[in-house]
């Protein structure tokens, strides 16, 4: 059992809080022993996205090009990827892969479009949609973009598919599905 102190200043014993609960500590009490500080637990809130968020890929291939990147490849890509390819794993791998401190990466042109980009008539295409891998699939609902809105607005910058408000409605389930997909960066 804990301690907390009683808004009228007597001490009650409590539960002690799993790290996994979530716990804020009031202002003024942090130079109190630990033990003493009142721990009140949060009601779990909705996601800032729980009505959904509209998404459209508008082919601008910005996602797929700029700066220096990886586009990280699993097992059950590469072997989706190199069946599609129709090339042996082996093959694709040297034509196509890349293995660094983080894990396999997809190769990159010299001007760090992805390998597989395409562009034709001011449009930028994958020639391996079909089977791209998770990263690819799963943008833009990856963690770092969904953890709030700001976040979700500064990726919107390089993005014009994610400030498409006529673009499909994703829900919250299909959002979180993506963002906690093993493979997702």
């Amino acid at each position: 059992m804990g301690e907390a102190i009683e808004s009228n200043g007597s001490v009650s014993r409590h539960r002690h809080f799993s790290p996994a609960e979530s716990c804020i500590t009031l202002r003024g009490v942090t130079d109190m022993p630990k033990r003493h500080r009142l721990r009140i637990l949060k009601e779990p809130q909705p996601p800032w996205y729980e009505k959904g968020l509209h998404f459209s890929c508008t082919q601008c291939g910005n996602c797929c090009s700029g700066g220096p990147g990886y586009v990280w490849v699993s097992d059950r890509d590469i072997l989706a990827i190199s069946e599609f390819l129709g090339l042996a794993v082996e093959d694709f791998a040297r034509r196509y892969l890349r293995q660094l401190t983080g894990g396999i990466s997809l190769t990159e042109h010299p001007n760090y479009d992805c390998i597989f980009l395409q562009r034709s008539g001011g449009k930028a295409l994958c020639k391996i949609y079909p089977v791209r891998p998770t990263q690819c699939r799963t943008w833009p609902f990856w963690k770092q973009n969904i953890e709030s809105e700001e976040h979700w607005h500064h990726a919107a910058r390089r993005c014009p598919g994610m400030q498409a408000a006529t673009g499909p409605l994703y829900d919250a389930a299909h959002i979180e599905r993506c963002a906690n997909d093993p493979e997702s960066p």
